[in-house]
């Protein structure tokens, strides 16, 4: 296939483009920089330039390839409604340009927001959100001609290059002087190698019927305090519940997922794909010391 990628040059992209090129799809990687245009090219993809904000470019991307794989978001937390927004309409262009086609068009999407106190599979609905609105307006192109799917990704994703949730837990580590957890640090979250999220979003492209709901869920559910003991062990520091009243001034805006206590299960995505996860666990990912590198992390 000729696979549109946009986000191709980022942590899980530069991950699923090798994959999509070792299993002899052509990639063409939405750039909007020339360091990007660089990265992709490094990496055996054509170069489309845009932006998830030029929809005439999305477009012309998405109707020119053979099936869509989306993956960029703005990551901007002071204008997350504006971001998730601009993240829908970017998708509903992609979806607009492969109508009537039965073409793959395959979204990132998350696993924060399914019900909470028990494992959410596949068949739970996330609760309303700016971000999973993008994520449904999808899977409605699965009634026009689209075989449109989404892939919920957990908090963590794992690996080397990661820039999300561990290193920003590790970089406030090494501020306050305290790996900190909340309460007793059993809210779980699950996780997943970046290496095992390329191969599933490739077989997604592949296979996924239309309207297909998939979970990259490798670990079902990892207590946040057994993530922050190793985290302090590593920066020889104490781990430490930090009160729910004090959560917010001592995370900032990490507080609310690191709160979330969120188990879920990828038992239909591993039987619906044949996805057998073979990367290391996170804990096993963390003691690897590849995280503790960069003292900026």
């Amino acid at each position: 296939m000729r696979v549109f990628v946009t986000g191709a040059s980022g942590f899980i992209g530069s991950a699923v483009v090798p994959e999509l090129i070792g299993a002899g799809h052509e990639v063409i990687g939405l750039a909007r920089s020339d360091i990007s245009a660089e990265v992709l090219t490094a990496a055996g993809a054509a170069v489309h330039r845009g932006a998830l904000d030029d929809l005439d470019s999305l477009r012309d991307g998405a109707a020119a390839s053979d099936g869509v794989i989306h993956l960029a978001f703005n990551h901007d937390f002071a204008d997350y409604v504006g971001a998730a927004r601009t993240d829908r309409r970017a998708i509903e262009a992609l979806g607009a340009a492969l109508e009537g086609s039965g073409r793959p068009l395959v979204i990132a999407s998350g696993t924060l927001g399914l019900p909470a106190g028990r494992v959410a599979t596949e068949h739970d609905a996330p609760s309303a959100s700016p971000r999973n609105a993008g994520a449904q307006a999808a899977l409605t192109f699965a009634a026009r001609g689209v075989r449109s799917s989404i892939l919920r990704l957990p908090p963590s994703v794992h690996g080397e290059g990661d820039h999300g949730f561990v290193p920003a837990l590790i970089g406030m580590a090494r501020s306050t002087g305290v790996s900190g957890y909340i309460g007793d640090g059993s809210a779980c979250w699950p996780a997943v190698h970046r290496l095992d999220v390329a191969r599933l979003f490739r077989l997604a492209l592949e296979q996924a019927p239309a309207g297909a709901v998939l979970h990259a869920v490798a670990e079902e559910g990892i207590p946040v305090h057994a993530i922050a003991e190793v985290i302090g062990r590593h920066l020889n520091l104490p781990s430490a519940s930090i009160p729910d009243n004090e959560a917010d001034e001592h995370f900032g805006w990490l507080a609310r997922f690191l709160a979330s206590d969120v188990r879920v299960s990828s038992t239909v995505t591993r039987k619906l794909l044949d996805w057998q996860p073979t990367g290391p666990g996170l804990i096993d990912d963390l003691d690897r010391d590849h995280y503790f590198h960069n003292p900026s992390a």
